[in-house]
């Protein structure tokens, strides 16, 4: 039993034969609102048969915040019939915390600061739940789970909703004649837990977490895409390959990659949308399948005893003509590598590449990956088929045709302002018919502007690059600066083992 209804919507013809709404159901917040489409109701009707035929008891609503991580709450089966009329609601001060839960406005003052109504006295929001996104939880008993967007109760957007403000770019790119695939590699690291509960200094604070988790190396690294050493870890491959495939979630290989404990899931090429949607559910999945297991999975780019090398997310993308659906990257001219639109395209990923790395790598650990001779990049430059430039241009004479590859991300990014970073600065590249400097043969000796050193610089950027702020609203980068600018605040204020070790016996 899949967890989706395959079946085109166009099927079951237009307006309300399209939408299995039970009459009771109508007039409810979403409903009311206006806020689903036939592919919402469709989706709904079979929710419904899918929890009633598996017997599901739990439905977890969540939404992604603006770190890429998920909250929300689980209903059981007979308050998620509300739901799916009504939506739920949620305190609006979890879009006001940075990663450890502290609160970075005054949520409970007659104005927070923010430039927007709507969050006074860490006032509700309401979850508007996508039945599209619904799939059954492979790991947890008789649970359902499925994404929702933000609203207020008066039904309007909220401004900070992270999938909302992919699709309100993806948006501005449909207005200017085309879509956007991407392909996604995502490394993460996996861990062999140490048995036992909670230490007491393992709980945390906001503003204070607790000591992590011991762990212990589950490969011995140094051998990348080692068929032996991945035979090795054949009981995790096959948790992760079930697991992902109960819950719909497509995954096109699962590899071992070169730092001990790392590995990889490659997914097919798919629209951004849904692409994001897929990282954000895959990301958890895989999480929550480890910890079941005695493991611990973390998509944190270079965790202690992970040195020999960082994981990253690397960002294939593609447009297409929106009118024809031909792809737009290929090359037009004979002996070209790229169409003109892919040049343009490119040269705004460069142009912004400072700004954009406040959401490509938005955690302090992320810029600890940018190192020479690493497979990470370390500077604004782009190369045909170089795996150590920033940008990649790959794809020349195959059949999926030409697309562009990023590779500056980190897989803890949240996917929906990655995306949108994307978007914002290609379509700046087009709008401006920007041209990218030639291809480097050497990226890691090229003559050409470093990536930010730190959190610090790449938000330093984005609060001057006023393209981001044209393209999101004010309010919304200074929302996102004021957040992540409290966590580099916190990490600079705190004693590190480093200045422990250097400073302690010597003075």
């Amino acid at each position: 039993m899949r967890s989706i209804d395959e079946r085109p919507v166009a099927d079951g013809g237009g307006g309300w034969s399209a939408r299995p709404m039970l009459a009771a159901d109508r007039g409810g917040f979403i409903d009311r609102h206006g806020l689903w489409g036939p592919a919402q109701y469709a989706a709904a009707g079979q929710l419904r048969r899918v929890v009633d035929e598996l017997g599901l008891e739990l439905i977890r609503f969540s939404f992604a915040d603006q770190h890429g991580v998920l909250r929300g709450k689980t209903l059981t089966r007979q308050a998620a019939v509300a739901a799916l009329r009504s939506g739920l609601t949620a305190p609006s001060s979890l879009l006001l915390k940075d990663t450890s839960g502290a609160s970075v406005f005054p949520v409970f003052s007659p104005d927070p600061g923010l430039g927007v109504a709507g969050f006074t006295g860490a006032g509700d929001v309401v979850l508007v739940p996508d039945p599209t996104t619904f799939r059954v939880l492979p790991g947890a008993e008789r649970t359902g789970w499925v994404l929702c967007d933000l609203r207020f109760p008066d039904g309007s957007a909220v401004p900070f909703c992270t999938r909302s403000l992919l699709r309100e770019q993806l948006g501005r790119l449909a207005a200017a004649g085309y879509d956007l695939t991407v392909g996604i590699e995502l490394e993460f690291h996996v861990f062999q837990a140490e048995p036992g509960g909670l230490a007491p200094d393992q709980t945390g604070r906001p503003g204070d977490p607790g000591r992590p988790r011991a762990v212990r190396p589950l490969s011995r690294g140094g051998q990348l895409l080692h068929e032996d050493g991945l035979d090795q870890a054949d009981q995790l491959i096959q948790l992760l390959h079930r697991g992902l495939s109960r819950a719909d979630l497509p995954v096109r290989s699962l590899e071992l990659e070169f730092g001990p404990s790392q590995f990889e899931i490659t997914m097919p090429a798919e629209g951004a949308a849904v692409a994001a949607d897929q990282v954000v559910l895959a990301r958890s999945v895989i999480r929550q399948l480890c910890r079941r297991h005695g493991l611990h999975a973390t998509f944190m780019s270079r965790p202690a005893g992970a040195q020999s090398a960082s994981t990253g997310w690397h960002l294939h993308q593609s447009l297409q003509a929106r009118d024809t659906g031909a792809a737009a990257f290929d090359p037009v001219e004979p002996g070209a590598v790229m169409s003109p639109v892919a040049g343009h395209y490119l040269a705004g990923l460069l142009a912004h590449a400072d700004a954009a790395a406040a959401f490509t790598t938005p955690t302090v650990n992320g810029y600890k990956r940018y190192l020479p001779l690493s497979l990470a990049p370390d500077r604004v430059v782009w190369g045909v088929d170089n795996k150590g430039a920033m940008v990649r241009l790959a794809g020349a004479g195959s059949d999926t045709g030409i697309r562009l590859e990023n590779r500056c991300g980190e897989p803890a990014a949240n996917p929906y302002l990655y995306l949108a970073s994307q978007i914002v600065s290609g379509l700046d590249g087009l709008a401006r018919q920007l041209e990218p400097p030639p291809p480097v043969e050497d990226p890691y000796a090229a003559q050409a502007p470093q990536l930010p050193e730190s959190l610090a610089a790449a938000l330093a950027a984005l609060g001057a690059d006023s393209t981001f702020t044209e393209a999101l609203g004010q309010p919304v980068v200074a929302w996102y600066l004021a957040l992540k600018g409290r966590e580099f605040a916190r990490y600079l204020a705190h004693v590190s083992d480093w200045e422990q070790r250097e400073y302690f016996e010597l003075f």
